[in-house]
């Protein structure tokens, strides 16, 4: 059943995709040439030799595939979600047809993780024809950018479903999203941040998004290191969708 609350939204992307291309994909894409090439020519000549012996742009590379994923699932998380509750209440016709809260759930997640997937790809493609990413290690880092998309995408369900208006979104894109985005390793290595703010960066579930696709791409990962990263994440993503649950029956069933 939940198949068929994901086809629903596979369908309504079908008219809209076009309108995507520029917050999951360009704006990477201009983070990574301005940064990674503008920026990074700097760096590089300034360090000798980049951060730890590689070139910026391959350093910051696997960070910003990371970061996008992170930002495309808040993105598909936020006002989609509302707009479904509150404005157009799809959900309140998916519950009618009848599909249950978790298929619901599970239908709109399993979109915004297919949404995670085509930027991720995309940006992995174009960042290796570019010469920022040069392992075939990517292949199973843009699986790991999945797995940090869903860490954000469904504690984010859960706070959007509890909104009345966009005033939450606000905080959470200025006072969460966009600091995570600049200081969780993203562009340089948190072990430069004051101690609190360092140990802050690390219980974020973007530092192990970027640390689990920048070990693999690079090829410094370790199996404890890596299975570290994806138990933490996976325990975002499980205990959202869980809270996910309990904040969609509370908005449609009582």
């Amino acid at each position: 059943m939940a198949g068929r609350a994901f086809s629903f939204w596979l369908t309504n992307y079908r008219r809209v995709w076009r309108g995507t291309l520029i917050s999951g994909f360009l704006g990477p894409l201009f983070f990574l040439v301005a940064m990674g090439f503008g920026l990074g020519a700097l760096v590089d000549d300034g360090v000798g030799g980049g951060l730890g012996g590689v070139d910026y742009v391959r350093f910051i590379a696997p960070g910003i595939l990371a970061a996008q994923a992170m930002q495309t699932a808040v993105g598909e998380s936020t006002f989609p979600v509302m707009g479904a509750l509150k404005w157009q209440r799809q959900y309140h016709a998916m519950l009618a047809a009848p599909l249950g809260i978790a298929d619901i759930v599970l239908g709109h997640v399993a979109f915004v993780a297919m949404r995670v997937a085509i930027t991720s790809a995309a940006f992995a493609v174009v960042a290796a024809v570019l010469g920022a990413i040069t392992s075939w290690w990517v292949l199973l880092a843009v699986p790991a950018a999945i797995l940090t998309g869903l860490a954000f995408t469904t504690p984010v369900f859960a706070f959007a479903a509890r909104q009345h208006d966009d005033s939450g979104f606000n905080v959470l894109f200025r006072f969460i999203v966009m600091p995570m985005f600049l200081f969780s390793g993203t562009f340089f290595p948190v072990e430069q941040l004051p101690g609190v703010l360092e140990a802050i960066a690390r219980v974020t579930p973007l530092w192990h998004g970027v640390e689990l696709c920048r070990g693999l791409v690079m090829g410094t990962a370790t199996a404890a290191g890596s299975l570290g990263h994806v138990a933490y994440l996976t325990l975002w993503a499980a205990g959202g969708l869980w809270l996910a649950f309990a904040s969609f029956r509370k908005r449609l069933v009582t």
